[in-house]
């Protein structure tokens, strides 16, 4: 649980929570890197949840490897408006039930097509993206500029 993050990095962190779309990276068994666009929510402790088929790519490849990297930003066309947040963490799907029941409420206010998608629920599966590393990064502050930190448990 990423309890110990502290105020200043969840308000750095809300405006890219907000956003739809996070760009999930994983590595198969061949070594091969994969990339995968998918729809998020997340929670109070800025652990990351979607939903995927268990024999998406990315999922295969986390059958395999746990490790994932994520990145979430905004669409933007001027270099000095670059910015987002990456992170470094593991994918799994145990999540409880209780907690699941919640985050489909909170997935399906975010994105309310979704209830009219059967699909939806029915063949795909909810993960947890738990980030252990982030970097935000920021142009607007100045070209390059980072804030890094550790959410990993001591």
């Amino acid at each position: 649980m990423n309890e110990q993050i502290s105020a200043a990095h969840r308000k750095l962190l809300n405006e890219y929570l907000d956003l739809s779309t996070m760009t999930l990276g994983t590595v198969g068994q061949d070594g091969q890197a994969h990339v995968a666009p998918v729809y998020f929510v997340a929670d109070e402790n800025i652990d990351l949840y979607f939903f995927s088929k268990p024999d998406s790519q990315h999922i295969q490849d986390l059958e395999g490897n746990p490790s994932a990297a994520i990145s979430i930003y905004p669409e933007c066309f001027d270099w000095q408006e670059i910015r987002g947040v990456q992170m470094q963490g593991s994918v799994g799907s145990n999540i409880p039930r209780k907690k699941e029941k919640q985050l489909i409420k909170l997935y399906s206010e975010k994105f309310p097509f979704v209830s009219g998608l059967k699909i939806a629920f029915t063949e795909n599966r909810m993960y947890q993206f738990r980030p252990e590393w982030v970097r935000v990064v920021d142009n607007r502050v100045q070209f390059g500029h980072k804030t890094e930190f550790s959410l990993a448990a001591d």
